[in-house]
């Protein structure tokens, strides 16, 4: 039997494991995988970013020797944002630990490590997911907790009103011709506008996350089926449609595939009817992700990392080893007014 004594081994301490755990392989997210963020560590909890604005405007002419125009001066506002925690724990009962190794088998502490490994796993699959949740969130502008409340709104923090939702007006039996390449058109034309000097010409393009219904009607429109039908790439209509992207009217469409939200999944997902386009490789600070550092100790004001974990054992009657893995991330778009979205219909 496993001995509880064996959590003192430096094994278990909170550097080892939190070195270890940010190891783990990630679980293929979408957004993750994109990069679409800069990720930044902070000494803080509280993250400030700095905005400033400048007016752009013409210049009047005048006379050689007059006296110049006086431009405007720079406005800077500070926004500060407090990092949210993720927090979960998975107990390990000493009876468990009973008869784990076998007779001449590998040494107790690396039996009692694979327990461990394979519970701190567990949890840092769910922190994936709620980091997930929170990057779908700043591509929408409000990013929302497990339950669905706010936890910020990014319209709100930089006092801007959230551009209105565009009908593209999927389930119309008969389209006036070219109006889907229109609407596609005035997304693109606003995302760049609103984007400013985080569009960079040449790079930067537009990204549509599609839920269900949003992709089934689109690639079932006439507009879609006559750009692909009438060339070659007939072929790549069925091929797109299969890999969930597609290209039309300069905005790559993705069908994201988020969970059911049944009562034993998580609800991540785009909201039905509904397409959310944000744009990609912009400037480096137009999304950031921003690292915080750890409630404990040893972390305070020191470079936040991506997860912590630490393993707490039961001094009192030695029945136990509580197993808790930490992360306080801020996922941040600097620019909201780009992120612009659309119904079906």
């Amino acid at each position: 039997m496993a001995h509880i004594d064996i959590f003192n081994s430096d094994a278990f301490s909170a550097v080892s494991l939190t070195a270890a755990v940010n190891k783990f392989p990630r679980i293929p997210t979408l957004l993750g995988d994109m990069g679409l963020f800069t990720v930044k560590s902070s000494p803080t909890s509280t993250v400030s970013f700095e905005q400033e604005s400048s007016t752009l405007g013409l210049v009047q002419t005048s006379e050689r020797g007059s006296p110049l125009g006086v431009g405007g001066g720079r406005a800077r506002t500070i926004r500060h944002f407090e990092a949210p925690r993720i927090a979960k724990s998975n107990r390990l009962n000493a009876a468990e630990l009973a008869n784990l190794r076998a007779f001449g088998s590998e040494s107790e502490l690396a039996v009692v490590q694979g327990e461990v490994s394979k519970r701190m796993a567990s949890l840092v699959a769910d922190v994936n997911l709620t980091w997930e949740n929170m990057r779908l969130g700043a591509v929408q502008g409000i990013v929302k907790d497990a339950d669905g409340s706010t936890l910020y709104n990014l319209y709100t923090k930089f006092d801007v009103i959230q551009p209105s939702e565009v009908d593209f007006d999927l389930d119309n039996a008969s389209p006036a011709s070219g109006a889907l390449r229109k609407a596609c058109a005035g997304i693109v034309r606003a995302t760049k506008n609103a984007a400013q000097n985080g569009w960079i010409n040449g790079r930067t393009y537009v990204v549509g996350l599609c839920d269900d219904t949003f992709w089934d009607q689109l690639i079932a429109h006439t507009e879609v089926r006559a750009t692909y039908l009438n060339q070659v790439a007939a072929a790549e209509l069925r091929g797109d449609a299969h890999s969930g992207r597609l290209n039309f009217g300069g905005i790559e469409f993705i069908h994201y595939e988020g969970t059911d939200g049944s009562a034993e999944t998580a609800n991540v997902k785009v909201p039905t009817g509904t397409c959310k386009f944000f744009p990609v490789d912009t400037a480096p600070d137009f999304w950031q992700a921003v690292l915080t550092p750890g409630e404990f100790f040893p972390t305070i004001n020191r470079p936040g990392e991506a997860l912590y974990a630490l393993t707490i054992p039961d001094r009192d009657r030695e029945a136990f080893v509580q197993i808790e893995v930490y992360s306080y991330p801020l996922f941040v778009c600097t620019r909201p007014l780009a992120l612009q979205r659309a119904r079906n219909t």
